[in-house]
């Protein structure tokens, strides 16, 4: 087990932890979280023993074998699978020695050394590694062909995920794993999650992911307070035991004041009476001996939304027969070639759509988004795009596109060069850049911060159609969560892609899948999808684990390329299958519609709250006075269009309920 024993940690001036106490078991899965600089990253390091603790100890077994993902990949020539089996540091030393070995003179002694090396290598499934290092690399999104590429073709993204390759490769029996699913997309985070769920020993990881941490973990630890909380279940069942804590404390804490009002007025009313001087006395020493009870906090929320579009064509956008690729151009002839990644599109976005675009890595999905995005033109076929039309377009490497010798206010002032700058800075404010933060060079600030810049630059613009690729990464759960709810209230248009189920879930009541070259609608959901990608695509890549956690897969139904599984149901058991797989459906068809209920709820909630606070302007006499003639044009205007709305709304409200109440 690994034990904390009376630890305490600072960075310069800073304490991270104070005099912790914790205990973890053996073959516990834990997620580490807390707030950006708790001191996570830097638990890591202890462990790893590259910082030592200022008081207390860390204790786990001598004879555990550690694995952890480098945070460097050297621009070697050496291949890509080649790399990530040297993550088997033991076997590699083995090959070597048989190598030395096998070089020297024969003799009776180098004879036995030889023999006790291959005896060695055959515990160590020397014989199975390429394999075994082939599957691993393809779950994690390689082809065969990019196995044999030099590391130093690859970008740094890709880098990262050699790097996790050498260290699932790793026999161990602790596993630390800081972020892991940051430059991953969806299907080789999937991948991960089936990996890790068999992992035979010790893991601990970082993640700002809900869902991925929903279904690897059984143990949360939470660094709050400079201390260490742990928590039995996955995420999910960590907010709702903190939430109980904090309804618990704040109970505790209103009692608690209660009390020492009741105590304060006593003493003030009868301090001075002497028949109640010794009941006074005893009152004050009550009240001086009460510990004070601290609040119980939850981190400090952050929220923004989206404002409302200026307006919106329907539709925003056509394509009729389109290819969507790149063009080449040869430096040496200047020829221009072409290579077409997604073909025959013919696809049309209306007001209102919310599209999860799903597909594996490499299938087309970032072109596609570029495609419509305007930053590639169609290489045949036409894109037609609405008057009106605003695009707000958040690309997978926007972070890198900042100025960073420049500040937030400079970045917002570029898009609006007309506004005031104190307007600018209030809207910053509202995304936490406070203070001279909003003044300062963005280049040391963190990823998430930098995400959150570009991100208000987009919110600022006022978009009718919201293009997202990987907006969460770098973005932690907090800046999450507030992501999520403002894309849930978007009253736009979104096509988003990304590797965050949990927004995908919650923004999205449509998915189109890239694959095989063609956009497809997918009749599912993301369970389906998760079905699918190991029925076609990720099934050789699961059995990688070393020999000691090899466990079977869960055999799933049988997926069309864009479907949901279906199977037949001649006996009982694919009566039972195909009993689960009608319920799956029904849920399927019943989720969009009980999304969109949500989100016309809210408007409606929005819509009742305008107008109410219109009618109170109506309902004073003053605003009929003759200097109001304006103000009570446009308030009358405003009432006739709430109205109005409101009505549409719940009629639509009353469609989507008789719609729900039929599938029921």
């Amino acid at each position: 087990m690994i034990r904390f024993i009376n630890v305490s940690l600072m960075r310069g001036v800073k304490p991270l932890l104070e005099n912790v106490d914790l205990t973890l078991n053996p073959g516990d899965k834990i997620g580490l979280i807390g707030a950006n600089g708790a001191g996570k990253s830097s638990l890591f390091a202890m462990l790893r023993n590259e910082l030592h603790p200022d008081q207390g100890e860390i204790d786990f077994p001598a004879k555990w074998r550690m694995a952890y993902v480098a945070q460097e990949t050297p621009p070697l020539e050496r291949a890509a699978l080649d790399y990530a089996i040297d993550g088997d540091v033991t076997l590699r030393k083995l090959e070597a020695e048989l190598a030395r070995l096998e070089a020297e003179p024969e003799s009776h002694d180098n004879g036995i050394a030889i023999g006790e090396i291959y005896s060695a290598l055959a515990d160590a499934d020397a014989y199975t590694v390429q394999s075994r290092g082939e599957q691993l690399l393809l779950g994690l999104g390689f082809s065969l062909d990019q196995m044999q590429q030099p590391v130093a073709s690859f970008s740094g993204g890709w880098r990262m995920r050699l790097n996790l390759a050498q260290a699932l490769m790793c026999p161990s029996d602790l596993l630390l794993l800081d972020e892991p699913t940051n430059h991953l997309d969806l299907d080789a985070i999937i991948w991960l999650e089936d990996w890790l769920k068999r992992y035979p020993g010790t893991l601990i990881i970082i993640s700002h992911d809900r869902d991925f941490l929903d279904e690897v973990v059984n143990v949360v630890v939470h660094i709050d307070e400079r201390k260490l909380k742990r928590y039995s279940g996955n995420y999910s069942a960590f907010e709702r035991q903190r939430a109980a804590q904090m309804a618990l404390a704040a109970g505790a804490m209103e009692k608690q004041q209660r009390k020492r009002a009741h105590l304060e007025s006593f003493i003030e009313r009868f301090k001075a009476k002497a028949s109640k001087a010794r009941q006074a006395q005893s009152r004050m020493k009550a009240l001086a001996k009460m510990e004070e009870l601290a609040p119980l906090r939850a981190a400090a929320e952050f929220s923004f939304e989206f404002r409302e579009p200026l307006n919106a064509p329907n539709p925003l956008l056509v394509m009729e027969d389109v290819n969507a690729g790149y063009r080449i151009e040869d430096d040496k002839t200047g020829d221009v070639s072409t290579k077409s990644i997604v073909h025959g599109i013919n696809f049309s976005l209306q007001i209102g759509q919310r599209i999860g675009l799903l597909g594996v890595n490499g299938a087309g999905k970032s072109t596609l988004i570029k495609t419509i995005a305007g930053d590639l033109s169609p290489l045949t076929g036409e894109a037609t795009v609405g008057k009106g039309l605003t695009i707000g377009y958040f690309a997978q490497h926007q972070v890198e596109m900042l100025r960073h010798d420049e500040s937030p206010l400079w970045h917002l002032a570029k898009i609006a060069p007309t506004t005031r700058e104190q307007e600018l800075r209030n809207f910053l404010g509202g995304f936490n850049f406070p203070g001279t933060m909003v003044t300062s060079s963005i280049a040391p600030f963190s990823g998430g911060e930098k995400a959150r810049l570009a991100l208000a630059m987009i919110v600022w613009q006022r978009p009718n159609l919201l293009l997202l690729d990987e907006p969460t990464n770098h973005l932690d759960l907090e800046t999450r969560e507030a992501l999520t709810e403002a894309l849930a209230q978007f009253e736009g248009t979104l096509v988003v892609v990304s590797h965050d189920r949990h927004l995908l879930r919650a923004t999205t009541d449509q998915f189109i899948i890239v694959a095989d070259g063609k956009l497809q609608p997918f009749d599912g959901d993301l369970d389906d999808y998760k079905d699918w990608l190991f029925q076609t695509k990720l099934g050789k890549g699961t059995d990688v684990l070393p020999a000691a956690g090899k466990a079977n897969k869960t055999d799933f139904p049988v997926a069309s390329p864009v479907a949901p599984p279906s199977a037949p149901a001649p006996d009982r058991k694919d009566q039972k299958r195909q009993a689960a797989e009608d319920r799956q459906r029904l849920a399927a068809l019943r989720k969009p519609l009980e999304q969109k209920i949500k989100r016309l709820d809210d408007q409606i909630a929005k819509r009742s709250t305008q107008k109410a606070e219109v009618d109170g302007l109506l309902a004073d006499p003053a605003i009929y006075e003759a200097a109001n003639k304006a103000r009570l044009k446009q308030a009358l205007a405003d009432q006739s269009f709430f109205t109005k709305d409101l009505g549409q709304l719940e009629g639509e409200w009353l469609e989507l309920q008789e719609q729900l109440e039929a599938l029921a």
